[in-house]
């Protein structure tokens, strides 16, 4: 190995190697054991989660380190591996490690014998993916990053297609695959722009180049599209909530809380470190891109009826929103204003971590919902609180984290990044001092919609009465199932908790990127969290979680001083008809009505509606995406068409091939002679 003078310069990183390495050879044992379920279970995840431990050990560690840089003699002759470990990558990693350890150890439970692929295949694919998507955020050329995105995108192509035996996920699988590659494509064509015709393709290369406002925007827009293609941006996020409902909930979990993630960090890298110019458009753009796709996501979440597409969509929000915050850093940037810069940044990473730990975390509790019930459609479920309540309480956590409410982690990233929006006062263009604070209320609309789907999904699943009579034998999460939710449980509840101490993490990466960061303010102002100064806005969660403790516990108090002995259970309140069933209680489809007529034009609606001829009547509203209609399916006729044409030029016979080669020879000739 290559590196710096001093070997001890890069021990985090061969730290961060030797999980790789032991991810990998877990892979390996997977297909030794490839049907012994119980070796699988209990012995392999849970050790690729010990690795995911220690990962995240090193790179909390690394992240306050210098760079790091390393040549690995692989890849061909003239393109080896070259790596660097700085603090972007470091961040990264801690996030790849803190949610994969609570994945892993959820899915030593979660899986069952007789399940579509064997399970140590599955072992092998899983672990792959996880080596794959650490070894993206080290890499360091266009060469070993193609290369790992790559495994990343198949081995995740192979997890969609765990069940792959049922015809709907092999149509989410290829649609995700398509997808994958029209975005690779994108970033093979950035990566090509930002050499600047110099063949040299590694990233120290990149950072080194001027490149003029035009091909500096071309590489911007080519980034956007190819990362933004795999993040599920609009209008490039119909794969999402095919695949990850298709998906076993492990790794929907980790596609959702990791994957995605991984495509922001390539529009990071791009935006903030290899481009060396920053025009204030960018930001418009990004911050445009981002606030459609989360307005977009929210209300399509709100009017889901099946669980996991429910999620998916509540992730196209969240990943807009978090575009939208790198949108705002970048605006912020290109006028010189370096400390809102490192706000809005902040605010979005801060947004990454959080969603990372509570959307894998309602993902596993949707997946122990999904093996307890054998239902996903939420108008089956109902009052599983009662049968359930070690999945129960965990997904209310995430729950109240994903609807942006303290004292979680979710709260102080909304938070961070609506006073990013308000601080826009300074801009040099009255039409941005417009935009921005508009913008800004489409981030609480959102938040608000975001609630709304919270309060179902919670409520429709543990809330009322069991809609079906096998609910009341569901049973509870198992043990590793418990363990893993409730590592991410401590996760969303730490974000929310400690965000100073956060902020000291991400302030290393906003000092690389904007060259400022909020760690000295936060610093000055002990358990409160002050954004920019103390005259504009604090927040302090442990204040707040006190405060809350002490009403309930003096609420508490009073109640069993006053009222103890005076108390009896009666039924609730029935509107006069006391003998009501299950059937009368609020359904999910009841629920999402008033927001689907609302933001009617967002949807595509197909009504069936009973006649009076029916023997057995039916009303029934089926939603679409109009982009599906409008966009998806008119490019895929006018390429099934160019396909006819293509294809008329194999005709099956030697003598039309030997006719296209002489006359391709024929007009080479031409040109060279010219």
């Amino acid at each position: 190995m290559n590196s710096l003078t001093h070997p001890a310069a890069w021990i985090h990183l061969d730290w961060v190697l030797l999980v790789v390495v032991g991810w990998l050879l877990v892979g390996l044992a997977g297909i030794a054991a490839l049907r012994r379920f119980r070796l699988v279970a209990v012995v392999l995840f849970p050790l690729g989660a010990v690795f995911s431990v220690l990962l995240m050990a090193v790179a909390l560690s690394a992240a306050f380190a210098g760079p790091e840089v390393a040549v690995l003699p692989l890849g061909l002759p003239q393109l080896p591996f070259h790596l660097r470990l700085d603090s972007l990558s470091a961040f990264f990693l801690l996030l790849i490690g803190g949610v994969s350890a609570g994945v892993s150890t959820f899915a030593a439970g979660y899986f069952r014998k007789g399940e579509g692929t064997p399970p140590g295949l599955i072992c092998l694919e899983y672990h792959v993916f996880l080596a794959s998507i650490a070894m993206v955020v080290m890499a360091d050329d266009a060469y070993v990053f193609m290369v790992m995105w790559e495994t990343m995108a198949f081995s995740s192509f192979f997890l969609v297609m765990a069940n792959h035996r049922i015809p709907e996920i092999r149509q989410a699988g290829y649609l995700y695959m398509l997808v994958a590659h029209i975005g690779a494509l994108g970033i093979l064509l950035c990566f090509g722009v930002l050499q600047a015709n110099t063949g040299d393709y590694t990233f120290a290369n990149m950072r080194a180049q001027q490149l003029s406002p035009f091909w500096g925007s071309v590489a911007f827009v080519l980034a956007l599209f190819g990362f933004g293609a795999k993040a599920g941006v609009l209008p490039l996020h119909a794969w999402l909530p095919e695949a990850h409902p298709a998906a076993p909930s492990p790794f929907s979990a980790l596609m959702s809380g990791v994957m995605l993630k991984i495509a922001l960090y390539g529009i990071l890298r791009v935006s903030f470190d290899l481009l060396q110019t920053r025009i204030w458009w960018w930001g418009v753009l990004l911050m445009t891109v981002g606030l459609a796709s989360a307005l977009f996501g929210v209300v399509f979440s709100t009017v889901q009826v099946e669980m996991k597409r429910l999620l998916a969509y509540s992730s196209i929000e969240n990943i807009g929103m978090i575009c939208a915050g790198f949108g705002l850093s970048l605006l912020f940037s290109s006028y010189g204003m370096h400390a809102l810069s490192a706000l809005a940044l902040t605010a979005a990473m801060y947004q990454m971590l959080s969603h990372a730990f509570f959307k894998s975390l309602l993902f596993c509790s949707t997946g122990a919902v999904m093996h307890a019930t054998g239902e996903r459609s939420l108008g089956r479920l109902g009052g599983l609180i009662r049968y359930m309540p070690w999945v129960a309480w965990p997904t209310l956590v995430g729950v109240l984290a994903c609807a942006g409410l303290p004292p979680f982690g979710g709260f102080v990233a909304e938070w961070l990044l609506l006073q990013s929006f308000l601080f826009t006062t300074g801009l040099p263009s009255s039409f941005l001092d417009m935009l921005v604070p508009v913008m800004a209320a489409v981030i609480a609309l959102v938040a608000a919609l975001s609630g709304y789907t919270m309060v179902k999904y919670f409520g429709v699943i543990f809330l009322g009465q069991p809609r079906e009579e096998k609910l009341s034998a569901a049973h509870d999460a198992g043990p590793w199932e418990r363990l893993g939710m409730l590592w991410l449980v401590t996760g969303c509840v730490l974000l929310g908790l400690f965000p100073n101490q956060v902020i000291a993490v991400i302030d290393p990466v906003t000092q690389r990127l904007v060259h400022a960061g909020l760690a000295h303010t936060v610093a000055d102002n002990g358990w409160l969290l002050v954004p920019v100064s103390m005259e504009r806005a604090s927040y302090a969660p442990a204040i707040f979680l006190l405060g809350v403790v002490l009403s309930f516990g003096l609420a508490f108090v009073l109640v069993r001083k006053l009222y103890h002995g005076r108390l009896r259970r009666v039924p609730p309140w029935d509107c006069g008809y006391p003998w009501q069933t299950a059937r009368m209680q609020d359904t999910a489809e009841g629920f999402g009505q008033p927001i689907r007529q609302i933001f009617e034009p967002f949807f595509r609606l197909q009504r069936q509606l009973p006649t009076a001829f029916d023997p057995h009547p039916v009303y029934a509203v089926k939603l679409e995406d109009p982009l599906w209609h409008w966009l998806y399916l008119p490019v895929a006729r006018w390429v099934e068409k160019l396909s006819r044409i293509v294809g008329l030029l194999q005709q099956g016979r030697i003598a039309v091939y030997l006719m296209y080669s002489f006359a391709t020879l024929v007009v080479v000739l031409m040109v060279v002679r010219r």
